[in-house]
């Protein structure tokens, strides 16, 4: 069982209002085990840096790893001091930070959390008024989200944004010799685009402003792009910031195209830039993979759309690869805004309304053969439990989306079995013979496609291949855009 918990804890006295909330999810467990996600707020005045403690309410929950935070355990009192990277929180600004522990059968949630040595009051509190030394209160804030376009699940943190999902982009536009990338994340890489051309790649840039200079002194289009899979860590995005004597222009108008992909590992171009199958001695598969060049994001740059890559590698429908992490599956986490947040639904807006939804999932499912231990003795039940499952999942993208939108089916080879195309096909034959004629099957494949890619996946030269057979694909299809 999943558990969460949400509390409101009193910062130390550095602005007139004083305080902030945590959330503390079991976002995955199993025997012995779980992965812990916090998720922290703060609502009083901008802070440079904070340490986090709890206790766990049992003696045989430990951490055993943490990330985005210094993490330590004595006994039963666990500390979390901040990151070089996310030390500094400005009001209503988030940061989530996250940890595998180990249990010995129980795993109660943790009720009491301190902030900077102050103990939760469950309220933002105001301390008393300090006499005044003739200054004025800086500017308002500019609202990220009020300068760039983006399509993608983001966290709006009003001066900030995050996110975790592959491919998440932010467009903007600005007038000058130079801008500004102001970023907060150590562990996503991205790529930076200026009048469509990539000018950097920028490898876990931690917290910093990314200068792009000796500009054209005049109007730019600039765009950043996360190319990373980033599913327990959050990355932070502040806005673009122009060069002295520029401006920050009028965003871009959205597009009214868009596209929604859903897979794993094959959509999010895992290890899509290596040119070797084996990345452990190339600098592993996180520095090898660029989601604005899977095969998806061609196919949306190709047809002027914006999109979303919702894709989490290794997940399956029903089952996850080599049966790992039983009891979770893509649909655990699909409707989240950060993955590791399950308490955090990403509020569909209703600028939102994809045309198209492809669908890839069903390699993980059947790839692996079934371990002793998992919930289908036999392939027949894993395939019985995996129809149901996808057609309530298209339920749920019909009910969010209406029934004008078109959603494909994709399945691709697998070397050892045909029952995922075969699986997948009847499922669109199910689905249209029920009344539901918008649904379509797309089984994709090459003799061309080297996979090349970490552990036999689709290279960026097969992506470029798989996006030219999805956009003959959908130029069969009965869009009305």
């Amino acid at each position: 069982m999943l558990a969460a918990g949400t509390v409101a804890v009193a910062l130390p006295a550095t602005a007139a209002a004083l305080g902030c909330s945590v959330t503390y999810s079991v976002t995955n467990q199993w025997p012995g085990g779980f992965n812990g996600a916090v998720a922290i707020t703060n609502l009083g005045g901008p802070i440079s840096s904070w340490t986090l403690t709890f206790d766990f309410p049992d003696s045989g929950q430990k951490v055993a790893q943490g990330w985005s935070a210094n993490w330590s355990q004595s006994g039963t009192h666990v500390t979390a001091a901040n990151a070089s990277w996310n030390g500094s929180l400005a009001t209503n600004a988030s940061t989530s930070i996250g940890f595998t522990g180990s249990d010995t059968g129980a795993n109660p949630v943790p009720t009491t959390f301190s902030l900077n040595g102050t103990v939760c009051t469950g309220a933002v509190n105001s301390p008393s008024p300090s006499p005044s030394t003739g200054t004025t209160s800086p500017p308002p804030t500019v609202k990220v989200l009020n300068q760039v376009n983006t399509a993608g699940r983001v966290q709006d943190n009003g001066s900030t944004v995050q996110y975790t999902w592959p491919g998440v982009y932010f467009e903007g536009r600005v007038h000058g010799t130079g801008v500004g990338i102001v970023l907060n994340d150590a562990n996503n890489d991205y790529d930076v685009q200026v009048d469509g051309a990539t000018v950097a790649t920028v490898i876990t840039p931690g917290q910093t402003t990314y200068w792009v200079n000796n500009l054209s002194n005049t109007d730019h289009t600039v765009r950043l792009v996360k190319r990373t899979e980033s599913q327990w860590a959050a990355g932070q995005f502040g806005g673009f910031v122009a060069a002295p004597g520029g401006s920050i222009l009028n965003k871009p108008v959205a597009r009214s195209r868009q596209i929604e992909f859903i897979g794993d590992s094959y959509t999010a171009g895992y290890g899509n830039l290596s040119t070797t199958r084996d990345c452990s001695t190339n600098g592993g598969v996180t520095a090898n993979s660029d989601a604005d060049k899977s095969f998806g994001a061609l196919t949306a740059h190709s047809l002027n759309a914006d999109y979303q890559i919702n894709a989490w590698s290794g997940m399956g429908m029903v089952r996850n690869y080599g049966g790992s992490s039983p009891g979770t599956d893509f649909r655990t986490y699909y409707d989240r805004t950060l993955q590791a947040v399950n308490t955090d639904p990403w509020p569909v807006p209703g600028t939102w309304r994809p045309q198209l939804v492809v669908v890839g999932l069903g390699i993980n499912d059947f790839s692996t053969a079934l371990n002793a231990n998992e919930p289908w003795s036999t392939v027949d039940q894993l395939v019985a439990a995996y129809k149901t499952a996808y057609q309530g999942f298209i339920d749920k993208l019909r009910s969010r989306y209406g029934t004008n939108a078109i959603i494909v089916v994709s399945a691709t080879l697998l070397s050892n079995t045909t029952v995922f195309a075969s699986t997948a096909q009847q499922i669109v034959k199910d689905r249209n013979a029920a009344g539901d004629s918008r649904v379509y099957y797309w089984y994709y494949d090459d003799p061309n496609l080297d996979r090349m890619g970490c552990d036999w996946h689709p290279s960026a030269h097969d992506d470029q291949i798989i996006s030219g057979l999805l956009n003959t694909f959908i130029a069969t299809l009965p869009l009305h855009w």
